[in-house]
């Protein structure tokens, strides 16, 4: 089981799509309401290094936003990476 850490703000739409996409896929994530919560927000821009919302971590690992969750989707490389074969997945 993979623990899944998205950063997002209700009204944003590439939060809504990460999120939509993970649930197709069948993955519980645990998200981080920073709208209105300075300091989670300082948290993000802690972790990740970016600004920007949704901030997508699995495993500990940043993913990046939801165009990055998108590209790894297409390529295939989402799927090692839920599966647990994340080492293949990052190497590629």
């Amino acid at each position: 089981m993979n623990d899944i850490v998205i950063y997002a703000k209700h009204y944003c739409p590439y939060c809504a799509r990460a999120k939509s996409l993970l649930r197709n896929k069948g993955v519980e994530f645990k998200e981080i309401e920073v709208a209105f919560a300075p300091d989670l927000q300082a948290e993000n821009i802690a972790r990740s290094g970016r600004r920007t919302v949704p901030q997508i971590f699995i495993d500990g690992r940043h993913i990046g936003g939801y165009d990055d969750l998108a590209a790894l989707n297409r390529s295939g490389q989402l799927d090692l990476i839920l599966s647990g074969r994340s080492e293949a997945a990052f190497a590629a």
